[in-house]
């Protein structure tokens, strides 16, 4: 029975070089000279470090940037608030989404039980598990599930037939 994996994975390696890109382009730049903005990685979850709210922001952008150009979606970082590390510094925490969260994947099972496909769909860990008899509703299931789920980077693999 042929049947395939709907995952959110983020490529580690081009992400490890978004960040070295921007802090490298960061420490260049003429409005940032003398100043401490930097990006640090500790496993999934990265620390944005400015001057300032706006040098923050500037940061961001160019993370995002590099992030982009690299082939790594950007739906799959949690942004949470700015804060103040002392005096203007600024500092904030981004959280990297892996894997399909239970929630995300009951809202996908239910989606497709709702389009009365042809398939089942099963929860399996951080992946939804989709069989079916025929390709094209599976292909069906692909797109359904693409239009259901728009706040995270889905990708499909693990095709067996």
């Amino acid at each position: 029975m042929p049947s395939f994996d709907i995952v959110s994975e983020v490529n580690m390696v081009e992400l490890k070089n978004a960040i070295e890109q921007t802090n490298k382009e960061v420490t260049n730049r003429f409005d940032f000279k003398g100043s401490d903005a930097r990006i640090e990685q500790s496993d999934k979850e990265l620390t944005i470090y400015a001057d300032d709210n706006f040098k923050l922001k500037q940061v961001m952008e160019v993370f995002q940037t590099k992030l982009g150009k690299r082939g790594v979606d950007v739906r799959s970082l949690d942004l949470k608030d700015p804060e103040k590390i002392g005096g203007d510094k600024m500092k904030q925490l981004v959280a990297i989404k892996d894997g399909v969260s239970q929630e995300i994947g009951k809202t996908i099972v239910r989606a497709i039980k709702d389009a009365k496909i042809k398939v089942t769909a099963s929860i399996q860990g951080n992946a939804v598990r989709v069989s079916g008899a025929k390709k094209d509703d599976l292909q069906a299931a692909i797109v359904l599930s693409r239009k259901t789920v728009t706040e995270l980077p889905l990708q499909f693999n693990n095709f067996r037939d």
